[in-house]
């Protein structure tokens, strides 16, 4: 179990990048949504150790991140956004270099150890090959060998199928979803597909703050006919995007697909709405967003 309280953090440049964040993660995969700059990278960051809170405490299985970050870093497996390599360096060279670095020293152990991970990712038949010359998938991949070095408990991907191809991103997804069986891993992500396939549980951060936790189906639910739908010539959107809660819009056929928030039909035009995540997401920005505004007037 991960517990994250009363958690904030602010720049030297004034960035307020997280505010009072508290959650509970258990076993299993979780799923952190959030547009850019939401504070996503900060609070996987914060988690990993890698800078301090200003205040609030997170805990791992008893262990204190602030107080204990060596036992935590023992138990932690990260794939930060930016994900770097050497640039001539094998596959299996550079794994085993970071099996040494991460205290694997006895040479048959760390041996069976990168063969296993480089199978489980499928990279097994590219294992001679520079890192540097993979494509984007395949680097994702071996993101995940290297953060599953020593078995850990936490493991942290952060936007991890940004710019993957659908077939990179369902190889992706069920290598995700088979490790995250037994262990506490959170998907940082922008992406709404990444947490309806592969998380049981979720949050919503934006603006630094959780502004919505649950369970996909029921969150799902509880948005239950207050969605609706039309679709108008791309000159109409404008004034009804200034007339209704328009939470998204995109083009369909060179048509605008509109959905908007309403208890009831907002005109005849509109037709209801099984809610998907999607929607769920997107009203959530719209309720926070739409708030700024109130308090900005």
């Amino acid at each position: 179990m991960l517990s994250i309280r009363n958690l904030s953090k602010t720049y030297s440049n004034g960035v307020k990048a997280l505010h009072d964040v508290t959650l509970e993660i258990p076993a299993g995969m979780f799923g952190l949504l959030g547009p850019n700059g939401a504070g996503k990278s900060s609070l996987m960051r914060t988690i990993a150790t890698l800078q301090p809170a200003d205040s609030g405490q997170i805990h791992f299985n008893g262990l204190d991140v602030a107080k204990e970050p060596e036992k935590i870093r023992q138990t932690l497996g990260y794939l930060p956004q930016d994900f770097h390599v050497y640039p001539r360096i094998s596959a299996y060279d550079l794994l085993d270099h970071l099996a040494i670095l991460k205290g694997i020293t006895h040479n048959k152990e760390r041996k069976l150890l990168v063969e296993t991970l480089l199978e489980q990712t499928n990279l097994h038949r590219v294992q001679k090959k520079a890192v540097a010359s993979f494509s984007g998938g395949m680097r994702q991949r071996f993101g995940i060998a290297q953060a599953l070095i020593g078995d850990p408990q936490l493991i942290i991907v952060d936007e991890p199928t940004a710019g993957l191809d659908p077939e990179e991103r369902n190889r992706f997804h069920n290598l995700l979803a088979d490790i995250g069986q037994s262990k506490v891993v959170i998907l940082s992500t922008h992406i709404v597909e990444d947490v309806s396939d592969l998380c049981p549980r979720m949050a919503v951060l934006a603006e630094g703050k959780i502004q919505l936790e649950g369970e996909p189906a029921n969150l799902m639910s509880e948005l239950k006919g207050q969605v609706w739908r039309t679709v108008v010539d791309k000159q109409q959107a404008p004034t009804l995007m200034e007339q209704y809660n328009v939470i998204s819009s995109h083009l369909q056929a060179g048509r605008t697909v509109l959905h908007v928030l309403a208890n009831e039909a907002p005109a005849a035009a509109f037709e209801p709405v099984t809610p998907d995540l999607e929607d769920v997401y997107f009203a959530t920005l719209h309720r926070v967003r739409h708030g700024q505004k109130q308090q900005a007037a």
